[in-house]
């Protein structure tokens, strides 16, 4: 993790601690936690945030590709966890552009480090290959000097500045999960958290989440996402099915940490909660998790293959759909399996 202290001399820009993080959610919620003074790590704050998910729904476009989503829905995790942790949050939105930046002019005046949303596609300190239109990337903003904000993106390893015209239109970004300006804050903690509490109420919520009776979620999502993997070149065509392979991977590698990643932040929470509450059986079932998290990373290193046609990948999206299923039986045992710890957990008290 990168660490930074900043603060500045002209202007509103205030001192804050920029932490680099695996993703922007849980990264920008754990920094302004800590900048609040509640000191918790980001995978403290995805798992007790209840952050893990997955969910495939052909019904919902992003880029007129199906969307698959290895998370909750933005600004969840932030709002959960803050609350779990102890912590009175406050969230705003707005009509217009103007009135978004007024209004995060304000509270930078009042000396409030700031979250907000934003779209990619409209940050130009990301490299133009990875700009695109994706609306719930999540930045912190400590301060301006002139028409230039700072910016604390936790995906990076350094701090950066953004224009007040690019901020704007970054902020209200159009299409599918548009911000509207939404901006967040901590604007105060407890003298205390009951970390047992918190605990519980994360792995609750994503063990429920996995196993939901649904076909499109959960454990059952990544079934169902195998099946139709395996028959995409043959009910879409080649060139088709190559695009929707494609937008799995991205969804999972690029813009939202995705399969692997997401697993391994769950996994190092999981780790963490049994050293707060001397448990070992969350520590095995970490372990568990940390392992289908490489096997997502498999599926991914070879589904990049597929598409780009290397002589060393796999011969049909069959194979890629195997892969899919494993980590999708592997995660019901798992989640099967955590359930019913946390249920004795909760009885053991």
């Amino acid at each position: 993790m990168g660490e930074q202290i900043l603060s500045g001399d002209a202007g509103p820009v205030l001192e804050f601690r920029h932490r680099q993080s695996a993703h922007c959610e849980s990264g920008v919620t754990s920094n302004l936690l800590r900048d609040a003074g509640r000191d918790v790590s980001e995978a403290m704050v995805f798992g007790v945030g209840s952050g893990l998910f997955f969910a495939y729904l052909p019904f919902l476009r992003i880029g007129s590709l199906p969307l698959t989503t290895y998370r909750t829905f933005p600004g969840a995790v932030f709002r959960k966890a803050a609350l779990r942790l102890g912590a009175q949050i406050e969230r705003r939105k707005f009509g217009t552009a103007a009135a978004a930046m007024d209004g995060l002019d304000a509270m930078l005046d009042q000396g409030q480090c700031v979250g907000c949303q934003t779209g990619v596609y409209w940050l130009p300190y990301f490299p133009s290959s990875m700009r695109f239109h994706f609306n719930a990337h999540h930045i912190v903003i400590y301060g301006r000097q002139g028409d230039e904000y700072l910016v604390s993106d936790p995906t990076l390893e350094h701090p950066v500045t953004i224009s007040r015209r690019n901020l704007a239109k970054a902020r209200f970004a159009r299409g599918p999960l548009a911000p509207h300006g939404k901006m967040f804050w901590v604007s105060q903690t407890t003298a205390t958290v009951d970390w047992r509490q918190a605990i519980m109420a994360g792995l609750r919520e994503t063990c429920g989440a996995m196993r939901l009776p649904v076909p499109l979620v959960g454990w059952r999502g990544i079934r169902f996402l195998a099946s139709r993997m395996a028959k995409w070149p043959q009910r879409l065509g080649a060139e088709r099915a190559s695009l929707c392979l494609g937008s799995v991977i991205r969804m999972q590698e690029e813009i939202g940490t995705g399969g692997g990643g997401f697993r391994f932040i769950f996994a190092a929470f999981l780790q963490e909660a049994a050293d707060r509450l001397q448990e070992p059986r969350l520590a095995a079932m970490s372990e568990r998790l940390t392992a289908v998290g490489d096997r997502w990373r498999d599926f991914a290193l070879e589904a990049s293959r597929f598409c780009k046609g290397r002589d060393d990948a796999v011969e049909s999206t069959t194979e890629l759909a195997a892969i899919i299923a494993d980590c999708g039986e592997r995660e019901r045992g798992i989640f099967t399996e955590l359930a019913a710890i946390t249920r004795s957990l909760k009885v053991g008290q």
